[in-house]
């Protein structure tokens, strides 16, 4: 068995904890992005999808009962076009006065 000369021994130690420290980070990196991925996704689902509850929680009640009795909604996912709320607010302006 060869013994190993005490300056290569001390450079190996010193490549093995610079590799053992570089694979922490680097792990730590992954995890980071990872969490950042689906905190994007997170907040992505809210920023698309909170308009679409508050309409339908809060405005389309309202909606609902400004319309004129027998008027439905035909537009993109049930929501009025733009002659049916025109429609509506000719409807409230009428009845106001």
């Amino acid at each position: 068995m060869e013994v190993m000369d005490p300056e290569t021994k001390k450079l190996l130690e010193e490549t093995h904890a610079l590799a053992k420290e570089n694979h922490r980070m680097l792990s730590a990196i992954r995890r980071d992005q990872w969490f950042n991925f689906f905190g994007k996704i997170i907040i992505w689902a809210i920023v698309l999808l909170l308009p679409i509850y508050l309409y339908h929680q809060y405005l389309a009640p309202i909606v609902a009962k400004i319309a004129p009795p027998g008027t439905t909604t035909g537009g993109l996912f049930g929501l009025p076009s733009s002659a049916e709320l025109q429609k509506l607010i000719d409807s409230y302006k009428a009845k106001a006065q």
